[in-house]
C-alpha cells in the first residue's frame, strides 16, 4: 500500500463512513469525528460495520469522537457532513485545523466556496463523490454498489498532494485526481436532481425514471443550461451521460443514455436514493434545497428559466412535511409541466398544483468558472 497518512472523517455517515471503512481497511489511521453520540458509541465498540451481499465486515478505527472531544489538530480532514450542516462544520473546523491541515469535501452540491470561507482557499480540495450506501443502524453502513470519485484544486493544475490524496482514496475505489471537479460536481447535480424526483413516490428509483422520462430530461436539460452558462464543462460518470441530456440534444440519444441510466441503477443493491430514506425512514429534512439553491441563483443571473426544478423542489417541501404525500401523481404532474415548458419553449411558471420552490437566499455560494478550472479529468 502507499505510506498510511492519518485522516479524520467528519460525518460519518453513508459517504464519510463507507470511505472511512476503506481508508482503516487499507491500514491508513482513521478517526472519525460525528455528531450523533449513538453513531460513535457503536463505532468506538465494534468499528464501522459495512454490510455487504449478505456479510457484515466489521472495521476498528483510530478514534471514535463528537466534535467536542476532538482536541488536537486536524490534518488531513474528509468533510462528509450533509450540505445543510456544511457551514456549521466548516465554522467548527476552522478552530480545529492544522496549520498544514487541509479539508476535503466529500459532500453532495457545491460546498466548497463556503468551506473556503471558513478555513482559506489553499486549505480546500475540491471533490466529487457518487456512492451507493445508506446508514441503517448506529454504526452500520449497508453498502449499496460502487461508484465514482474525483479529487482536485479549487483552481489550478493537479497537485502533488491531490495525487496523493487520488492515491489514497483508492483505498475505497476509482478515485481520480482532476482539475475539473466543477464538471463532475454539475454533472452530478443533474443526475441528482433526476433522482429527488423518484422520492416524490414511493417505488424503486429505476423503475420511476423510466416511467417519468419527460420530468427526468427535462430538470437535467434546466440544469445542464445554467452549467453552460456559467462556463463549466459537464464530465461523465458511473452510467450517467450529461451530454445526452443537454438543450439540444438528438432525442433518440437521449432516450437511449436513459436506457442504459435505468439499466445500470437496476443492478445497483440500493433501489431508493437517500433522500427517500431521509423522508420516509429518518423523517428529517434533506439537504436537497441548500444544494440547488446555487443553481436557482446562478439561473436567475444568467435569465435561464427552470420551472421543472422550481416545482420539484416544491414538491419535496410538501412531501418533507408531509411523508404520506408521497405519491407517483407528483410525478406526472411533473411531467405535463416538462412537456408544456418543452412545446412553448417559453417560461412556464409553477402552477398552484406545483409549488414554486425554496427562497433563493439558502445554501452556499456557486462554484464556477472563477473558482474551479473547468479543464478536462487527469488520471492520477
Amino acid at each position: 500500500m502507499n505510506t498510511p497518512h492519518p485522516y479524520t472523517v467528519v460525518g460519518a455517515g453513508a459517504i464519510g463512513g463507507t470511505v472511512a471503512w476503506h481508508l482503516a481497511r487499507a491500514g491508513h489511521p482513521v478517526t472519525v469525528v460525528d455528531a450523533d453520540p449513538a453513531h460513535v458509541a457503536a463505532i468506538a465498540a465494534d468499528g464501522i460495520v459495512l454490510e455487504r451481499a449478505g456479510r457484515r465486515l466489521a472495521q476498528p478505527v483510530t478514534a471514535a469522537l463528537t466534535p467536542e472531544q476532538v482536541t488536537a489538530p486536524l490534518g488531513r480532514v474528509l468533510l462528509a457532513v450533509k450540505a445543510n450542516a456544511t457551514r456549521t462544520a466548516a465554522d467548527w473546523l476552522a478552530g480545529h485545523l492544522a496549520a498544514d491541515g487541509f479539508v476535503v469535501s466529500l459532500q453532495n452540491g457545491l460546498n466548497e466556496p463556503e468551506i473556503a470561507r471558513q478555513v482559506g482557499a489553499d486549505r480546500t480540495v475540491a471533490a466529487f463523490v457518487d456512492l451507493f450506501a445508506d446508514v441503517t443502524a448506529p454504526g452500520v453502513i449497508t453498502d449499496g454498489g460502487a461508484g465514482a470519485m474525483a479529487v482536485g484544486e479549487l483552481t489550478g493544475p493537479v497537485t502533488d498532494r491531490i495525487r496523493a490524496l487520488a492515491a489514497d482514496l483508492r483505498a475505497w475505489g476509482p478515485a481520480t485526481a482532476s482539475d475539473n471537479v466543477a464538471g463532475f460536481l454539475w454533472a452530478k447535480l443533474g443526475f441528482g436532481a433526476m433522482l429527488t424526483a423518484t422520492a416524490l413516490a414511493d417505488d424503486a428509483m429505476a423503475d420511476l425514471l423510466d416511467r417519468h422520462r419527460q420530468a427526468a430530461t427535462a430538470v437535467a436539460r434546466e440544469i445542464f443550461r445554467v452549467a453552460a452558462a456559467e462556463g463549466v464543462t459537464l464530465e461523465g460518470f458511473d452510467a450517467f451521460e450529461p451530454a445526452a441530456f443537454v438543450a439540444g440534444a438528438d432525442p433518440a440519444g437521449t432516450g437511449a443514455a436513459l436506457d442504459r441510466l435505468v439499466g445500470w441503477l437496476r443492478t445497483q443493491t440500493k433501489t431508493r436514493s437517500g433522500i427517500w430514506r431521509d423522508i420516509a425512514v429518518r423523517r428529517r429534512p434533506t439537504e436537497v434545497p441548500i444544494q440547488y439553491a446555487p443553481v436557482l441563483r446562478a439561473a436567475q443571473r444568467h435569465g435561464i428559466d427552470a420551472p421543472v426544478l422550481r416545482a420539484l423542489l416544491g414538491q419535496l417541501a410538501e412531501v418533507e412535511s408531509d411523508p404520506a404525500g408521497m405519491h407517483e401523481d407528483r410525478l406526472r404532474a411533473l411531467d405535463r409541466l416538462a412537456a408544456l415548458d418543452r412545446l412553448t419553449g417559453a417560461a412556464v411558471p409553477a402552477s398552484a398544483e406545483l409549488s414554486a420552490g425554496p427562497e433563493l437566499s439558502a445554501g452556499p455560494e456557486l462554484l464556477s468558472r472563477s473558482e474551479l478550472s473547468t479543464r478536462p479529468a487527469e488520471p492520477a
